[in-house]
This record gives structure tokens, sequence and C-alpha cells, in this order.
């Protein structure tokens, strides 16, 4: 099973100074709005989003059908097959995608330390 491109998406208190930060360890912005109160910084293939207000904790997040540079692939999982494959190993989903359906969609599940993941297709 393929998840597609890894991200960890940061609640983070002032955009402007993780912004900083981040540019220190290399990272440059790669996508986003600071007015908007959210970056996607990257350093190589290393995501890493910056989101001030948006959500409480922090999401690990992967894009089925992305590459590190938010480039389509010709081919990868449908998030709708990792859904079905997640609930056959009796996961459960907090948020679930319509089976009916095709293109961008998400699934949410939180792993056993209470962690947040987010698989979030944008093809």
């Amino acid at each position: 099973m393929k998840l597609g491109a890894f991200s960890i998406s940061l609640n983070v208190k002032d955009i402007r100074v993780s912004k900083e930060f981040y540019e220190n360890l290399g990272f440059s912005v790669f996508a986003g709005d600071i007015e908007k109160k959210y970056l996607i910084m990257n350093n190589d293939d290393a995501l890493v989003g910056l989101f001030q207000g948006m959500f409480e904790n922090n999401i690990i997040t992967f894009n089925p059908g992305w590459d590190t540079n938010a480039k389509a692939l010709e081919n990868f999982d449908d998030v709708r097959d990792i859904q079905k494959h997640l609930k056959n190993k009796n996961i459960k989903l907090e948020q679930e995608a319509d089976e009916n359906t095709a293109g961008p969609a998400s699934i949410v599940l939180i792993d056993p330390d209470g962690n947040t993941i987010l698989i979030d297709q944008h093809v």
C-alpha cells in the first residue's frame, strides 16, 4: 500500500516565528499564504506544514497521488482502496471517504498514542 507524500502538519503559535525557525533549519516556503496563517515548508523531500489556529493537535499527513513536490503521480493507491485495506485490518476511521466517488477525498484515523493521521488525496 502506497500512502503518498509524507508531511507533518504543525499547530503553531506564531506563523512568522515558526517560518523563521524552519528557514534557519534550511527549509523554504513551498506553498501557502502567511496572511491566511498557513505555509508549507520544504527541505529536499521533507515537508512541514505550519498552521496557526486551524486545528488543535499536530497531524501526520499522507497525500496519495502526489510526490513531495505536489506533482500528480501516474500510478498510486486511491484513498478509497487504502480505506478498504484499513477497514479490513479493523482499523477504526474517524472520517471516511465516500466509496462511491472518485478523485479528491480524505480519511482520518488516530494511532494508538492519540496522534491524528490524515490521508488526503487531492487528485
